[in-house]
C-alpha cells in the first residue's frame, strides 16, 4: 500500500512527548487484546513484561504496548498505560480484578534534551488517551513524535556528529492464503535510535548516519570507519524498536516467526545492526482473522520495516542541535 500505518482493526496508536526535554512515548492500544510476540536481537535492550509474549505463557493476549524514551526511567510510562486500561475495564481477568498486560521497551535519548525529565506514568496515560480518541484511519504522526522525539542515528563519533531520526511507518498488503480474494495487511512502525547508519536498500546509498565533522553533512560511513580505527569508547546508548501489526490470524508461534522475519528489515537498512551497543527489538501483533501464509507475511513485514526505518530518518527534522532531513 505504501507510506503510513494502515488501519488495523482493534489497534489504536497514540503519541505523547515533552517538546522541551526532547523525549516521548508511543502507545499501541489493543482494547480487545492482541496476540503478540517479540524478537530481541540487540545486546542492550531495556524492557518490561516481555515474558508474557513467549509461547507457553498463560497470558494469550496483551492489551497495550509501550515504546518510550528516557532509558530505563521511561519504563515507568507503562504504569500510566496500565492505569488507563484498568479505569476502562481492560485487562486479563483474574476473577478479582482485570490486570492489563502492557509490555514496554525503551530507547536512550537522555543526551539530546533534559536528562532529568523522562517519560513517566503521566505521559504514558496521556499517550493512551491520545490512542483512544484517534480515528482508526487517521495518519499516525511520524518524524519527531512520540518515542522518536529524541531519537538519533550514526553515533560512532558521539552526538556531535550524529543525525536526527524518529518515527516512521509503512504498510504492505498480500493476498489472503485461503483464495477468498481478500488481502492481509502488514503495517509497521519503527522508532529509530541506532548506533549505525541508515541505508536505502534499493540503491545502497547511505541516507543518514555519522558525519565526517560537526558542521558537515558529509557522511563518514560507520562500518568502514570502525574497521579503520578502534575508538576508545563506543556510544552504548542506542536502540531501534519496531512493531508489525496484521489483520491476519496468528497464534503466538506464528507471531514469533513474524517478528523474526520482520527484523530482517532492520538488517537491510541499518549498518551495523543488532550490536552490543543497541537494544534492537521487533514486535508482532495480530488482531484479525484473515488467512495468511507466514512466509508471505514475513516477507512483506521485512519490507514494511525497512521502509518505515527509511521514513523515520527522512521525516525527522533538525532538533536539539542535531541535523535532520525532514
Amino acid at each position: 500500500m505504501g507510506a503510513g500505518f494502515g488501519p488495523i482493526p482493534g489497534l489504536k496508536i497514540g503519541h505523547a512527548q515533552d517538546e522541551e526535554a526532547l523525549t516521548g512515548c508511543t502507545v499501541f492500544l489493543c482494547e480487545q487484546g492482541a496476540i503478540a510476540a517479540c524478537d530481541v536481537r540487540g545486546g542492550a535492550a531495556g524492557e518490561r513484561e516481555l515474558e508474557p509474549l513467549r509461547p507457553g505463557h498463560i497470558v494469550e493476549r496483551i492489551h497495550a504496548l509501550v515504546f518510550a524514551g528516557g532509558s530505563a526511567f521511561g519504563l515507568d510510562a507503562a504504569s500510566g498505560v496500565m492505569r488507563w486500561c484498568e479505569e476502562h475495564g481492560i485487562g486479563f481477568d483474574t476473577g478479582v480484578v482485570k490486570v492489563p498486560i502492557v509490555p514496554a521497551v525503551i530507547l536512550f535519548d537522555l543526551r539530546i534534551g533534559d536528562a532529568q525529565r523522562r517519560p513517566d506514568a503521566a505521559m504514558g496515560y496521556a499517550a493512551a488517551e491520545a490512542a483512544d480518541v484517534a480515528y482508526l484511519d487517521a495518519p499516525v504522526p511520524e518524524g519527531n513524535a512520540g518515542a522518536g522525539t529524541g531519537a538519533t542515528v550514526g553515533k560512532l563519533f558521539g552526538l556531535e556528529r550524529a543525525m536526527k531520526a524518529g518515527i516512521g511507518c509503512w504498510t504492505e498488503e498480500v493476498a489472503a492464503s485461503d483464495g477468498s480474494g481478500q488481502c492481509a495487511q502488514i503495517s509497521a512502525l519503527a522508532a529509530v535510535n541506532a548506533f549505525g547508519d541508515v541505508r536505502d536498500p534499493s540503491s545502497g546509498e547511505t541516507v543518514a548516519g555519522a558525519r565526517t565533522a560537526a558542521g558537515s553533512r558529509e557522511l563518514a560511513g560507520t562500518e568502514a570507519q570502525m574497521k579503520l580505527r578502534n575508538p576508545p569508547e563506543l556510544v552504548r546508548h542506542n536502540t531501534t524498536l519496531g512493531v508489525v501489526a496484521t489483520n491476519a490470524r496468528l497464534d503466538k508461534v506464528a507471531a514469533t516467526k513474524l517478528a523474526q522475519l520482520a527484523g530482517l528489515g532492520m538488517a537491510r537498512t541499518i549498518y551495523p545492526v543488532n550490536t552490543m551497543l543497541d537494544g534492537d527489538t521487533v514486535f508482532a501483533l495480530s488482531t484479525g482473522d484473515r488467512a495468511g501464509d507466514i512466509n508471505v507475511l514475513g516477507s512483506a513485514a521485512a519490507e514494511a520495516v525497512a521502509q518505515a526505518i527509511l521514513r523515520a530518518v527522512k521525516l525527522a527534522k533538525t532538533l536539539g542541535g542535531v541535523p535532520g532531513l525532514g
